[in-house]
């Protein structure tokens, strides 16, 4: 209150000093009228109190509220920050680390198709060496049984032959006779 007292005589003092010295009235807009100025101030530090009394204590409890909301907010959204940069580099260590497994599982399936080819194409050349082998064995064996039967016939038909002729007359007609006979016997094969 006495802040108050301070504050009004100074006001007045000041007022002193702007007011007309030749003491005429002039009506401007730097005329000061004490009274007006006295009973203004009076209003206004009532109006103060007032607003001190009823006003003045919601109006800082809503902004404290509000202040204290701000921070919450800002407090909420470094925390949602801090956590969504852990989620961030949690998933781009789990993307290097898929991206570290797919290159291995890809060169190790290379590798594995690689040397599964190889040794396919082993067995392949190992089967077609032992087929060629078994048919050429089997054409042999085929050849010297042909070549044989060939033989045992020929044999046979020689020694028909020789049969016959030597039963028989060594008459040119007759042996002419008898290799048509023996040739119509022959199979046509």
């Amino acid at each position: 209150m006495q802040m108050a007292f301070i504050f009004l005589a100074r006001f007045y003092n000041i007022l002193l000093f702007v007011s007309n010295e030749h003491g005429e009235k002039k009506d401007t807009l730097l005329s000061v009228e004490p009274g007006l100025m006295i009973w203004t101030i009076i209003i206004f530090i009532i109006l103060l109190l007032i607003l001190k009394k009823y006003a003045w204590k919601p109006l800082l409890k809503s902004l404290s509220d509000r202040e204290q909301n701000i921070r919450d907010s800002v407090e909420k959204a470094e925390y949602l920050k801090q956590e969504a940069e852990k989620i961030l580099e949690e998933h781009k260590k789990l993307l290097a680390k898929a991206d570290d497994d797919s290159r291995k599982i890809l060169s190790e399936s290379k590798q594995l198709a690689d040397k599964l080819r190889t040794e396919l194409m082993g067995k392949a050349n190992e089967d077609a060496q032992k087929v060629i082998k078994q048919a050429k064995e089997e054409i042999q064996r085929e050849k010297i049984s042909a070549l044989n039967e060939l033989k045992d016939e020929i044999a046979g038909l020689a020694v028909q032959a020789a049969g016959k002729i030597i039963d028989e007359n060594l008459d040119p007609d007759k042996q002419r006779k008898i290799i048509e006979e023996f040739m119509n016997q022959i199979p046509k094969n």
